[in-house]
């Protein structure tokens, strides 16, 4: 309970984040899963219950004694709007108030025109994707994901290498002058990391998941929650200097980061520098699972390099799991040859109950942690003010 008689909402978002991923469906799940008291669970939960938030019904699988009754966010039929921007498209989606997707669309959408037409084209096509729910279905929040750094408590963007035109845009404020809801903004790659971690079928406290495409990304996830650091950066290795790379320039303005060796976009420049017609990673990807030597052997050395850079990050955080999404991760030699590094060059104790795998949520994983976000953002403060 907070002081002022209120739900305390950091232990009610958690709560909620907890059933809405299906991570915990009762309130013995719930103690285990937070570590605390039964009665503290039942006190939360049961505010959420008159609040109108959370539903409590039905009856689990006993592990002695009585069966738990199940619970359930319960969906009074309104939503939230996610998009998960990439550099040349994005996936939008219109998700319900208890995590169900109820209509997803991917659209062609260029960053590089500038942040008013981009956000406008994703506005039009939020309304579109989202009349048939309207008017008995309320929108109460979205989030977005964008594929460079943003300061998440101001909604800004922060220096971004390939986004022209979009430093210091309030994308949040731009979004809540149109919509009038709240109104959430991350590092695509972090709401790779939240959505993947809570699809996970196992108990994970601690995973990182990288996005190698044509470019690269890291997402933390600590004991349940993203972890953005003290500006937003936890987790950006692609900016890391690697001495392989020499003095190659990079879109940062710095020379030698791992982007500009081990990334999609690095592999076409190096192909086409040796005379291989490739134009996209979609080419690399093509003639990789074509088993053509060079391609596959630059697609190995891209792996072996990320791999390097990745078991720093393993060896200091000691997650779970280490999640590989991105076009370069559906790639055999790209996984195994970051596998193999992370083996090598980890401390065992690391290593020991390491899972090391691919990406299971693919092109969904962006806007499944969005609605997350939103979701933990938007329903403890309904639960607040249902109960003043």
């Amino acid at each position: 309970m907070a002081s002022n008689g209120a739900p305390d909402r950091s232990v009610a978002s958690r709560i909620i984040g907890l059933i809405s991923a299906g991570t915990a469906t009762s309130r013995a799940d719930l103690a285990r899963t937070l570590g605390v008291s039964p009665s503290t669970v039942s006190l939360h939960v049961q505010e959420l219950i008159e609040s109108g938030v959370v539903t409590e019904s039905g009856s689990g699988d006993s592990r002695g004694g009585r069966k738990p009754r199940l619970l359930q966010i319960r969906d009074d039929g309104g939503h939230v709007l996610v998009a998960d921007l990439g550099g040349t498209h994005a996936r939008i989606a219109v998700i319900s108030l208890a995590s169900e997707v109820r209509a997803v669309r991917e659209i062609e959408l260029d960053v590089s025109e500038g942040p008013e037409q981009s956000l406008d084209t994703v506005l039009g096509q939020w309304s579109d994707l989202s009349e048939p729910w309207l008017p008995s279905s309320p929108l109460h929040g979205v989030a977005l994901g964008l594929p460079g750094p943003v300061d998440f408590a101001t909604g800004r963007v922060e220096s971004p290498a390939r986004m022209p035109g979009w430093h210091d845009f309030g994308v949040a404020d731009y979004i809540r002058h149109h919509l009038d809801v709240p109104t959430l903004v991350d590092n695509d790659v972090n709401l790779m990391a939240l959505g993947e971690h809570f699809a996970h079928d196992g108990h994970l406290e601690h995973s990182v998941t990288v996005k190698a495409g044509s470019g690269i990304g890291c997402g933390l996830i600590a004991s349940g929650q993203l972890h953005r650091g003290a500006t937003g950066a936890a987790g950006d290795i692609t900016h890391s200097r690697v001495s392989a790379a020499g003095s190659t320039p990079c879109s940062c303005g710095k020379l030698g980061c791992l982007e500009t060796i081990a990334s999609g976009a690095a592999i076409t420049r190096q192909l086409r520098d040796r005379g291989v017609d490739v134009q996209s990673t979609a080419d690399i990807v093509r003639r990789t699972r074509d088993a053509e030597p060079e391609v596959t052997a630059m697609v190995r050395e891209a792996g072996r390099h990320l791999g390097e850079v990745l078991g720093t990050v393993v060896n200091f955080v000691n997650p779970d799991a280490v999640f590989l999404g991105g076009a370069l991760s559906t790639l055999e030699p790209f996984v195994a040859m970051v596998r193999s590094q992370l083996y090598d060059g980890c401390h065992p104790l690391v290593t020991q109950k390491l899972l090391i795998t691919r990406a299971s949520t693919g092109p969904e994983a962006g806007i499944t942690g969005a609605g997350r976000l939103i979701l933990q953002h938007v329903l403890p403060e309904r639960a607040v003010h249902s109960l003043r």
